[in-house]
């Protein structure tokens, strides 16, 4: 079987949730099945990728049909490492107010008023049309507007925590979001401005996520228990999400290359730098950050970032240097054609059934997303109304 080379990515991939905020961008139990009842208020912001972005980092895109999943076919020219809320809140109103009926208002939250429009420009954001102006009549603009109202009320909740978030917090949660998407701090502000938006307006962005993880840790997530008994069972019952079909190795590098025709001084001297950077990674030094100065290949703007493989895709001298590490682990330098490849293997699946130790970290997270999703739902429509003066005007 012929190996192929393991592209080099010139684009950083798509930013996934950072932290806490991985909960907030779960589909938050709602009153009005699939639509997410606080999915705007919660949905932690990011910047958006450029179309050379989107297309880089879509497998489909650059993948040839003849390669396995997982693994790109690269340009020829690239060296790599491979061979190459609630009813009861409400204050039912006889009649709607007069005038147009697109501007009438159809419900209020502490006094804020939600129109008709607003109410239907909601439901078509999360697949519901409303083709009524009558919403006594209709269960799906009574649902919609019941949603955006749940909204509406974490909106008004959220702003007790805006003196709770530290300039350094925010700080965090930026370069946090930077070092997901593997980006320098000049690509992030460069792909933030073609986003068309101001790091002033990320910051501001930024907090209000970060006040929004705080009320749903404070108010919610902190008093969700799950017991060792319901993650064990948990896995017991979902034994075949957790088997593994295919052998694969998840990789990075750092490639100090050597040219074509390399002289022994070159050589030597290529040695030497690998030999340095390695030593530098081996003490701790972030590896993704390593790569980003010191890497010759273009996975560098990845942060060495090269993705998961299959053995049988992986060069010989890279899957020799890498057999017996564990996930996490360096390699030692090796040689190959293209120069001097440092390589961190950061996980590694065998096929079998994964061991409990290895996921129940996960399952405990998911069961308790699955009762934060649940409880948050519950907060809404019996806490949050109490606090709050809701009307219903149909």
């Amino acid at each position: 079987m012929r190996k192929i080379e393991l592209p080099r990515r010139p684009a950083a991939r798509n930013a996934t949730a950072v932290s806490l905020a991985a909960l907030l961008g779960l589909a938050i139990a709602s009153a009005l099945a699939g639509c997410g009842l606080a999915e705007d208020l919660l949905k932690p912001r990011y910047i958006p990728d450029s179309p050379s972005t989107a297309q880089a980092s879509a497998p489909s895109a650059t993948a040839s049909s003849s390669a396995r999943p997982g693994v790109y076919s690269p340009p020829p020219e690239h060296a790599a490492i491979a061979g190459q809320a609630g009813d009861q809140a409400a204050v039912e109103k006889p009649s709607m107010p007069a005038g147009p009926a697109i501007d009438r208002v159809v419900a209020s939250v502490d006094g804020d008023p939600i129109t008709m429009r607003e109410v239907k420009d909601f439901g078509a954001q999360h697949g519901h049309t409303i083709d009524t102006d009558d919403f006594a009549s209709s269960d799906t603009a009574k649902e919609v507007t019941k949603a955006l109202i749940g909204q509406k009320l974490l909106e008004q909740e959220v702003k007790k925590y805006e003196d709770k978030v530290d300039e350094a917090q925010v700080e965090k949660y930026i370069q946090d979001l930077r070092q997901e998407k593997h980006m320098t701090d000049a690509q992030f502000r460069q792909q933030l401005q073609a986003s068309g938006m101001s790091y002033d307006e990320l910051r501001q962005h930024a907090r209000l996520d970060l006040e929004k993880m705080m009320m749903i840790q404070e108010e919610v997530r902190s008093k969700i228990n799950v017991s060792n008994a319901e993650v064990e069972q948990a896995y017991k019952d979902h034994q075949a999400d957790f088997r593994i079909e295919k052998e694969r190795l998840k990789l990075a590098q750092i490639l100090i290359a050597t040219p074509p025709n390399a002289t022994p001084q070159q050589v030597a001297q290529a040695e030497k730098k690998a030999e340095q950077v390695r030593a530098r990674a081996a003490k701790g030094e972030d590896f993704n950050d390593l790569a980003r100065v010191y890497s010759d290949d273009d996975s560098k703007s990845n942060g060495g970032e090269l993705g998961w493989f299959e053995p049988s895709d992986v060069m010989d001298e890279i899957l020799v240097g890498v057999k017996g590490l564990k996930p996490g682990q360096i390699s030692p330098i090796i040689s190959t054609k293209h120069g001097f490849h440092i390589v961190k293997l950061e996980d590694h699946e065998v096929p079998g059934v994964r061991p409990y130790d290895d996921v129940k970290a996960q399952i405990r997270t998911q069961l308790a997303d699955q009762k934060s999703n649940s409880q948050i739902q519950t907060w809404i429509q019996t806490d949050l109304v109490k606090k709050h003066y809701v009307e219903i005007l149909y």
